[in-house]
């Protein structure tokens, strides 16, 4: 009985030292995080009247400031179409901010503050290698609009991409536990020393809501794509046709991007690149069709075996001005139409 009674007293005194540590680091990391607001151009119809309009919807997600120059890293899905961005901080200072890069297959993005806030406070970025399964974290965000709430779990799996989707980016993600919900997307993951060690991207669920299971790209994977000299924002977002789908298509080569929506003012809209406008069910997977197919962009040909990492190094070494043309295919003709790069 003695020792039943001991057992239980160290339990709930270590249970009293994790959640005020949790509260001590709470405190310490959330001016960190911001909770980020979009406006972006969307196609709609109507199904009685069978005639379409371009309407703007507004999206909700998180991030974390990462630089004392107002970098802020993000998902990817959150900002990769949005015309316009605004980032609030915890104390209510709300900044606006430009989308630098996104990466959509790893889910990351990195935007930059328009100007800089008093006291701006930055995170610091943890090594993910070095996270086991099992290790607590905790999650900062602003799940169905609720911002900086807080919710803690274990890491309970790590993901290499081929076991959850098929895109041609390597990376990675941890499973966890932690609650997420719509808004946390693009929030940081913290180790319980504080350090942002995943961004988060996704859930598994049936329900639509949060069923236990969360996933976060890795702080490293992060840091890969998104610091350092990166490629410009093209302000769009695709699907990759490939196989039998491409044929479908009438895709001219065994690979092309079917455009899905461009923001307004972005490089490719400036391009004149159109986006989808007729939604369906393709693979199980909802698509908009009836945008351009880009099959070509600079000298890389679209196609399976595509050297992402010499893409990507061509497009982070253009020079502001540079034009790049883009090969696409409208209506079954193929055309050429002029990207240009855009100042940082």
């Amino acid at each position: 009985m003695r020792k039943g009674f001991l057992l239980l007293t160290v339990m709930l005194t270590a249970a009293g030292l994790y959640a005020q540590g949790l509260g001590k680091l709470y405190k310490k990391t959330n001016p960190t995080v911001v909770t980020i607001r979009v406006e972006e151009r969307e196609i709609v119809t109507d199904r009685e009247t069978k005639t379409k309009q371009e309407v703007t919807i507004e999206g909700l997600g998180s991030g974390v400031v990462v630089s004392a120059s107002g970098e802020i890293m993000t998902a990817a899905h959150v900002v990769e179409a949005a015309e316009n961005v605004t980032v609030t901080f915890a104390n209510g200072d709300e900044v606006p901010a430009n989308v630098i890069t996104a990466n959509a297959d790893a889910d990351v993005a990195l935007v930059k503050l328009v100007w800089i806030p008093k006291d701006l406070q930055v995170a610091t970025l943890g090594n993910s290698d070095e996270v086991e399964i099992g290790d607590r974290i905790f999650v900062i965000g602003a799940p169905l609009g609720l911002p900086h709430s807080l919710s803690a779990g274990y890491i309970s799996g790590r993901m290499k991409d081929e076991t959850i989707s098929d895109s041609f980016t390597q990376t990675e993600f941890f499973q966890t536990d932690a609650a997420i919900n719509h808004g946390n997307s693009g929030g940081p993951m913290f180790n319980m020393k504080g350090q942002v060690i995943g961004i988060v991207s996704f859930i598994l669920s049936q329900s639509g809501g949060f069923e236990g299971i969360g996933f976060a790209v890795t702080a490293n994977v992060a840091k890969r794509e998104l610091l350092g000299k990166q490629p410009f924002w093209f302000g769009l977002t695709f699907e990759p046709l490939v196989g039998e789908v491409a044929k479908i298509f009438n895709v001219p080569q065994s690979m092309g991007l079917l455009v899905q929506k461009v923001a307004t003012n972005s490089p490719s809209d400036l391009a004149g690149i159109r986006p989808g406008i007729y939604e369906l069910e393709l693979e199980g997977k909802t698509v908009l069709a009836g945008g351009d197919i880009i099959l070509k962009v600079g000298d890389f040909e679209m196609q399976p075996g595509l050297d992402q990492v010499a893409l990507r190094n061509s497009f982070a070494r253009m020079q502001p001005g540079t034009k790049v043309p883009i090969k696409v295919l409208r209506g079954g003709q193929i055309m050429e139409l002029i990207l240009i790069a855009p100042e940082n």
